[in-house]
């Protein structure tokens, strides 16, 4: 039976993918086809390529290289092309550049890995051997066994050692784990036989091509309106906010959706083994990435180091992507008591273990520290389901322990109030100088706003970004669109022209020239005018 079906394009090469039971099966089949390419084609194909080796030659440090990769291909595309031409001549346009997309793929890409890293709807992809079919896992259907199988133990090898080459890394016996990311910033990870006993393994987590914002939270009903605008608020008046779950639970999803907040006069630096958030790009954002050692142990650049040296470019905001030793979490917790909101994520399934997690070893805060968090959000993944929810959302008390103010309710599916805020809403009086009701009333408004969001699809990270700009410097402007429902048409202030701002600026330009030239014509003495005769004469 047929779960699935539907189609789209790895480059130029169009795919289809079925998702359907099969008999004997205890798991669903994805199968993935490839139209327009025949027997007699593939043979004419592998001989293109063989001639392709030997004309083009590449370099590894090109691979390296962002830019001259994109030139190889293009050198690739180019030479192939013409290959294609003279193999085929009668080939129409569109058929040239599928072939050549598909060589492409063979030559310099991963094959068929190339195929499942273009669907949107998979998150992983696993090689656990050559013996074994590939799997993925589906948003939507869970881990899917494919059609794709490794030739054998060389392809794995092949696969994770071209992978591991364009960014500077091998894996080899001697050293046979290996991290690494492609270019589409999708994270690897490889293992060679005999640590992964049944064979050579290769690992894709791949990231999500358009980043989660917090419509698409309240759409799904993975947060409630009201948490998201209590969030909203923490975010605002800048208070520290832990994220904390288990392994593929939407922490560092919910960490960028809670980014979106940010106000855009304020400076912010994320730091990351592999970069995962994304802002909007007007925001005043720089971005930092930890980078490995060279087989040499040279060249490093841990967690740590980026943490202290954000320090040093005067941020407001500090983005962690995750705490794992003590040393990081001691110099966050210090920018915490400096001065700076600071938003990080930490492995724990619930608000007990977070602070477990935080005053145990390997991170081994003292409990004292903590209270400079002010919010602690839980996220959880049901894997039988395969959706996310925000499961807890919690306080920090001046001792240390954690006060759950919301928790997700699994019959009902939702997250239901469970405790009144006590510190939180006492930390937001003595710094923003509000009552109580007026805290309220500003909760209530931002609900509206979110509201207003989801209604209206409002759904782009840029979009969404831009909101937040409008309701932190023009209030008046948007809450008008709220109040009525009105749709708004988004332009990044980059796009924005401001085309009366030009003109007077324009106009103040030639102003002040002419002023200049008046001023040069008083101080310069008058040129006369040549008499007819002598202007006959000089002729």
């Amino acid at each position: 039976m047929i779960l699935a079906s539907y189609q789209f394009n790895a480059g130029d090469i169009p795919v289809k993918i079925e998702i359907k039971t099969v008999e004997g099966e205890y798991v669903p089949i994805y199968k993935v086809s490839v139209t327009g390419v025949e027997k007699t084609t593939e043979l004419i194909l592998e001989k293109i390529k063989s001639e392709l080796v030997k004309e083009v030659s590449l370099d590894i440090k090109d691979l390296r290289n962002i830019k001259r990769s994109d030139e190889i291909r293009k050198k690739f595309e180019e030479k192939i092309s013409f290959l294609v031409k003279k193999y085929f001549p009668d080939a129409s346009e569109k058929t040239t550049r599928y072939l050549a997309a598909y060589l492409i793929q063979k030559s310099i890409g991963l094959g068929s890995l190339d195929l499942l890293i273009a669907d949107d709807n998979l998150e992983e992809i696993a090689i656990n051997n050559s013996e074994e079919a590939v799997w993925v896992y589906h948003k939507k259907y869970g881990w899917l066994k494919t059609n794709i199988k490794m030739e054998n133990e060389d392809k794995i090898y092949y696969y994770a050692s071209s992978i591991g080459r364009r960014i500077g890394r091998q894996i080899t016996l001697l050293e046979p784990l290996m991290d690494a990311t492609l270019e589409t910033g999708d994270r690897v990870n490889a293992t060679l036989e005999p640590i992964s006993t049944f064979g050579n393994t290769i690992t894709i987590r791949k990231f999500s091509r358009r980043p989660w914002t917090i419509t698409d939270f309240i759409a799904s009903n993975t947060i409630s309106i009201e948490a998201s605008a209590l969030l909203w608020l923490a975010v605002q008046y800048e208070l520290s906010t832990l994220i904390s779950g288990g392994t593929a639970s939407g922490k560092t999803s919910m960490l960028n959706v809670i980014s979106n907040f940010f106000p855009p006069n304020q400076r912010i630096i994320s730091i990351e083994d592999t970069r995962e958030i994304t802002l909007p790009k007007f925001l005043h954002w720089v971005p930092m990435t930890t980078r490995l050692p060279n087989p040499e142990g040279k060249g490093g650049v841990s967690m740590l180091d980026l943490i202290v040296n954000s320090l040093r470019m005067r941020p407001d905001r500090i983005i962690v992507g995750e705490i794992r030793r003590q040393r990081e979490a001691e110099v966050m917790f210090e920018a915490m008591h400096t001065g700076h909101s600071v938003y990080a994520t930490v492995h724990a399934n619930n608000t007990k273990e977070t602070i477990v997690r935080l005053t145990n070893p390997p991170i081994n805060i003292p409990k004292t520290m903590l209270p400079a968090i002010s919010l602690i959000v839980v996220q959880y993944r049901n894997r039988r389901v395969g959706y996310r929810r925000t499961f807890q959302v919690a306080e920090i008390l001046p001792d240390g322990d954690a006060r759950v103010l919301m928790q997700w309710n699994a019959k009902k599916d939702r997250l239901e109030k469970v405790a009144r805020s006590v510190n939180l809403m006492n930390t937001l009086e003595t710094y923003t100088g509000y009552t109580r009701n007026e805290i309220q009333k500003d909760l209530i408004e931002k609900g509206k706003v979110l509201k207003w969001l989801v209604k209206h699809k409002v759904n782009n990270i840029h979009d969404v970004g831009y909101v937040m700009a409008e309701y932190y410097t023009n209030k008046k402007k948007l809450m008008d669109y709220v109040n009525k429902n009105k749709p708004i048409k988004f332009k990044a202030p980059e796009q924005r022209v401001p085309e009366e701002g030009k003109k007077k600026r324009v106009k103040k330009r030639e102003t002040a020239v002419k002023k200049v030239m008046r001023r040069f014509k008083k101080v310069m003495p008058k040129k006369r005018r040549a008499s007819p005769a002598r202007r006959k004469k000089s002729k």
